[in-house]
């Protein structure tokens, strides 16, 4: 039987089994705690330039299938597992799992103790790995791995986002995000600037009726303000947000316009660095469905899915300025804030989940009574 190997910075080397494609891959690696949505995580343009280490031992029993994609294709650079299943029981289930991954060139280690690296990468932090499912020697996997320049300050969303703006229509996922609002948004416009967005947060902006451009992340804020929107929308991505400064910019001009906005995840972030915050890479990140927020103004705790290794320093942010909103209760850290002045707001978390729970799908709700207030 062939050999997977899998080596960290620090020189650490696991051997496994192979499956998916048969390449060498370079990556961040991340750990994701979520029980459920392997295909959903997998296919996150947030996880662009990472390689994820599911703590749920057994992946793969439900195959992969159209109506669960969050962009068009896998957009890790690897996935490591403890089992993959070697057989498919869903009944909308289109192929397994590593025949997927194997058309999509990445490649997967199975086998390996996924506790131990778990617990590495938690009191340790993210580390820079190299994986090869083709027999690459491990000593050089191990030197791949400490040259790769990784992703602090790199520009990653220049890789995924949409090339040119179109006009967001129903896809098969669709059918399984309810609208909060009977049609209450019908008639209204919203731009949502690609920066790796998924599908799942368009199928909520658009399930209330609103009609939904989403732009290139490029775009100037002169051209996406041509649009006419009724409300701006700034999506989650990958990498940091450090290394985007033009994008910065334009945000800063977004903000100024008036227009209501939200932003989440990266778009938080990005929020955060045009009012001139501070930006911090976590120890080993967020990354699952079960991470516990309380609203500051009611006490309330949402449980969220999140996936993000860069926070906005609350501290940092102006006084007066911003009001934050939302902490984490697992390390204290900023989930949300709002502008005193303008009507924006931003949350770290995904209130979209897919996958994750529902807690915070009121995100979207409260985005929308900030258009209709507007337009009153």
């Amino acid at each position: 039987m062939s050999l997977s190997t899998l080596a960290l910075e620090d020189g650490t080397v696991l051997h496994g089994t192979p499956f998916g494609a048969q390449t060498d891959a370079v990556f961040e690696l991340v750990f994701n705690t979520s029980l459920t949505g392997y295909q959903e995580i997998l296919t996150d343009p947030s996880y662009r330039g990472q390689g994820v280490l599911f703590t749920c031992p057994h992946i793969g029993n439900v195959g992969v299938n159209r109506e669960d994609y969050e962009s068009a294709c896998p957009q890790i650079s690897a996935a490591v597992v403890r089992a993959v299943s070697p057989a498919v029981s869903n009944w909308r289930a289109e192929k397994p799992l590593p025949d997927w991954l194997a058309e999509a060139g990445v490649p997967g280690i199975s086998g390996v103790d996924t506790r131990y690296l778990t617990r590495k990468l938690r009191d340790g932090g993210t580390q820079k790995a190299a994986l090869s499912t083709r027999g690459t020697d491990s000593a050089k996997l191990v030197e791949m791995a400490r040259a790769w320049t990784g992703l602090d300050g790199r520009d990653m969303v220049s890789e995924i986002s949409c090339p040119e703006e179109y006009a967001w229509a129903d896809d098969p996922g669709s059918r399984w995000v309810e609208s909060g609002g009977a049609g209450a948004m019908k008639g209204k416009h919203i731009v949502a600037y690609d920066f790796g967005i998924k599908k799942n947060i368009l199928r909520h902006l658009a399930a209330d009726g609103a009609r939904v451009s989403v732009v290139p992340s490029n775009t100037p804020a002169k051209k996406a303000l041509a649009l006419k929107p009724d409300g701006i929308f700034l999506s989650n991505g990958p990498g940091d947000p450090r290394g985007l400064p033009k994008i910065v910019e334009t945000v800063r001009a977004l903000l100024e316009s008036g227009v209501p906005t939200l932003g989440i995840c990266l778009g938080h972030q990005l929020i955060g660095l045009a009012l001139g915050g501070r930006i911090t890479k976590l120890k080993f990140g967020h990354h699952g469905g079960n991470h516990p927020v309380r609203d500051e103004r009611t006490g309330q705790v949402w449980i969220t899915a999140q996936n993000h290794n860069y926070i906005v320093e609350a501290d940092s942010l102006p006084a007066g300025e911003a009001e934050v909103t939302l902490s984490s209760l697992n390390d204290g850290s900023l989930e949300g804030f709002r502008l005193t002045k303008k009507p924006v707001f931003c949350v770290q978390f995904h209130p979209e989940a897919s996958p994750g729970p529902h807690d915070a799908r009121d995100v979207f709700d409260r985005f929308f009574a900030l258009i209709e207030r507007r337009d009153s």
